[in-house]
């Protein structure tokens, strides 16, 4: 049975989106269809509907399970004509087609921006009432005092049910950040005794960002960069000399200046350029007056953008004024704050249990990498990242951060790292960035380094040396407990990330193989190849330790081990060096841990395919429904991966390397920021079941493993 919900707002800017995106979240990781509707659409039509189209690509959710209905304008005129029952019966229409094909469906009520939020309200009633729906009510607490916010949910309470409205929760939003403690203590419990959660003002969603800006004044961008997600701080018009505004200038702050003064613009780029000045969020032109010819090539570079606008300077800066923050797909740091806010403020089982949810029977790859995040910020770890003179690198630390999913240190110099943060508009408010060249750690990190180093004759002048550079300073980090995992490779090689671990991190007990696997996320379900990435010729021995931790790496992200070592042959019906190896292997795979599904050799169509493995090996317990994939050679192994993921649309996560006593993770050369952020993910919750033990293990890593070819992927 479909389960629905009906999201309303009690007053006028209550931030409605921010729980429908937290709840959206939180649905789609624990149910397996979920749909979106708004019975009452903001704009010209529900196509246009920045919520709709939001959900609809965050979630991949198909445009018959996430629409619209009527406009707001048109619902108010129809209710003004005596027509309501038309806006009913079409809401009714719609939200059973999307119910035929969903689990659980989200009704976003209108957002009672009206010229009367009385009637909305009342509107937003009826339509819960006649789609048979409890609803979830969101309060505003925006300038209240905790009395008065507790006041605002008892008359939200009493409105509902004077409407015979089915009241599942209420949740109090924008509240003072320093007074939801004393919200919390002036609630007081409704009929139900469930909790009331308050979620505070959450800055970076409340700033608009120069998108929105742009979008809102329609205006026509001219010069300067083209990344418009920045959020805008104050608004500042250039009426003063060039002296008094750097004196003001702050970052993150809009410039409005008009289009003659020269002055203050090139005093905006060389503020920008400089690392002891403020970069602004962005520049407007005004009056319609276009810059000096020998100016305009100066501003084609300017680290912001730059837009050109034909009305006065104070015309444009009221209608800057006016501009309300929205959050947008696009906008992936607003989500990622929203999110974060919701992560922290909501008992989302004890939201769940209020919800009779079908539990989810396929693991598609947004859930899998959703799951991923939570998992993540469940029991937070400290993440070190070596590369913070990257872009992308400086991106994922972000979101991360604003989504409060772990904590984050930054490797590099802080003048280069803030300089390229502030150019490229990103946020490092709150994340610690250290650099290896001064750290006060590089002396004791030497000297440990020089320590575990000595048999190969390592000097500490030498150590002191090495410790500069960013992969072996993180690896350090994390081998002596200053950080709890470590992630690198965005704009370095393989060999350069993993060396460090392998010379002294080394592998833990009872393991003799680094080696890495992939997450093949495929539509319904994910499965783990390895190994892909370090090993390029592995022994029978090697192919066994593989195997074991590849396994281990399914079970710990919640996949079903069921081992399948490939091969050219299945079962007995081949011969020769290459299958007897992966036949010994997986006979001392079978001795180490009886316990493991495993088959090999045994071919990949046999391994997935039932109808192949019921003709070739009837009787396994593996062929047919492997989850686990141990390839017999890198060569195999990194050219399969690649096929599948460009032949078949999978999505392959990784490398995730497995065997390392603490976490050290690679990334590709060809990254995305989404990568980066599933990668650090990942080695957070590695990180979590990982002994704080910073004494290495005597055992020795064999020399050709230190020395293997490492590859790049």
């Amino acid at each position: 049975m479909v389960t629905g919900i009906y999201v309303s707002a009690v007053a006028p800017e209550s931030g409605k989106s921010l729980v429908c995106l937290g709840l959206a979240d939180t649905l789609h990781r624990h149910a397996d269809r979920i749909g979106f509707f708004r019975p009452i659409v903001e704009g010209i039509d529900a196509d246009h509907d920045p919520m709709i189209l939001m959900l609809r690509q965050m979630y991949g959710l198909d445009p018959s399970v996430c629409l619209g209905g009527v406009t707001l304008s048109a619902a108010l005129g129809m209710l003004g004509a005596g027509k309501g029952d038309e806006i009913f019966g079409d809401a009714v229409v719609k939200y059973g087609q999307i119910a035929k094909q969903c689990d659980v469906v989200i009704v976003d009520g209108s957002d009672l921006r009206g010229h009367d939020a009385a009637a909305e309200f009342d509107l937003n009633a009826r339509l819960a009432n006649n789609l048979g729906l409890p609803v979830l009510a969101v309060v505003g607490a925006k300038g209240l005092s905790p009395d008065e916010a507790a006041d605002a949910v008892d008359v939200a309470r009493k409105q509902l049910a004077s409407m015979h409205c089915s009241l599942l929760s209420v949740m109090v939003n924008r509240a003072d950040a320093g007074a939801v403690g004393d919200i919390h203590a002036a609630l007081r419990p409704g009929a139900s005794r469930r909790p009331v959660y308050v979620i505070p003002e959450i800055a970076e969603i409340s700033r608009p960002t120069v998108g929105d800006v742009a979008a809102a004044l329609r205006l026509g961008q001219v010069a300067g960069s083209t990344e418009l997600d920045r959020d805008v701080g104050q608004v500042m018009v250039a009426a003063m000399t060039v002296g008094n505004f750097l004196s003001g200038l702050g970052a993150g702050d809009l410039v409005i200046v008009p289009g003659d003064r020269a002055d203050v613009m090139v005093a905006c780029l060389a503020s920008a350029l400089s690392p002891q000045f403020p970069t602004p969020s962005a520049m407007i032109l005004t009056e319609g007056l276009a810059a000096d010819a020998n100016v305009r090539p100066l501003l084609n570079h300017a680290p912001f953008p730059i837009f050109a606008s034909d009305k006065g300077t104070y015309t444009t800066a009221h209608l800057v004024a006016g501009v309300r923050s929205e959050i947008h797909a696009s906008q992936h740091r607003k989500v990622a704050a929203a999110l974060g806010a919701w992560a922290r403020c909501v008992d989302e089982a004890e939201v769940l249990e209020r919800l009779s949810l079908p539990r989810p029977t396929t693991i598609t790859p947004l859930r899998f990498l959703h799951e991923l995040i939570e998992r993540a910020r469940v029991q937070k770890r400290r993440i070190v990242l070596t590369e913070g003179e990257d872009a992308r690198v400086l991106r994922a630390a972000e979101l991360l951060h604003r989504r409060d999913v772990c904590e984050l240190i930054i490797l590099g110099n802080k003048a280069a790292v803030d300089g390229l943060a502030a150019a490229q508009g990103i946020d490092l408010d709150g994340l610690a960035v250290v650099d290896p060249a001064t750290s006060g750690l590089r002396e004791r990190f030497a000297e440990e380094y020089q320590r575990l180093r000595a048999h190969k004759g390592m000097g500490l002048a030498r150590a002191r040396e090495i410790m500069m550079e960013g992969a072996y300073f993180g690896t350090m980090m994390v081998q002596l407990g200053e950080a709890d995992g470590m992630v690198s490779g965005a704009s370095h090689t393989t060999a350069n990330t993993i060396r460090p671990a392998l010379e002294f991190v080394k592998t833990r007990d009872g393991v003799r193989t680094v080696s890495s696997v992939f997450f093949m996320l495929f539509p319904d379900r994910v499965l783990v190849y390895g190994d892909c990435a370090v090993i390029p010729e592995p022994t029978e021995w090697q192919l066994a330790d593989i195997a074991i931790a590849s396994a281990d790496t399914a079970s710990q992200f919640g996949v079903e081990p069921r081992v399948a070592m490939l091969s050219y042959s299945t079962g007995g019906s081949g011969a020769g060096g290459a299958v007897e190896k992966v036949r010994r292997a997986t006979d001392l795979v079978r001795a180490a841990r009886p316990d493991l599904p495993i088959e090999g050799p045994i071919q990949y169509d046999a391994a997935v395919d039932a109808a192949i493995a019921n003709f070739k090996l009837p009787a396994s317990a593996v062929a047919g429904q492997a989850t686990v994939f141990i390839f017999p050679d890198l060569n195999t192994g990194n050219n399969t991966y690649k096929a599948v993921e460009q032949s078949s649309g999978a999505v392959a996560v990784g490398p995730i390397l497995q065997g390392l006593r603490k976490p050290i993770n690679d990334l590709s050369r060809g990254s995305t920021v989404e990568d980066i952020i599933n990668t650090v993910a990942i080695t957070a919750i590695q990180s979590q079941t990982v002994s704080a033990s910073p004494e290495p293990p005597s055992a020795h890593v064999p020399r050709d493993e230190i020395g293997a070819r490492l590859h790049g992927t």
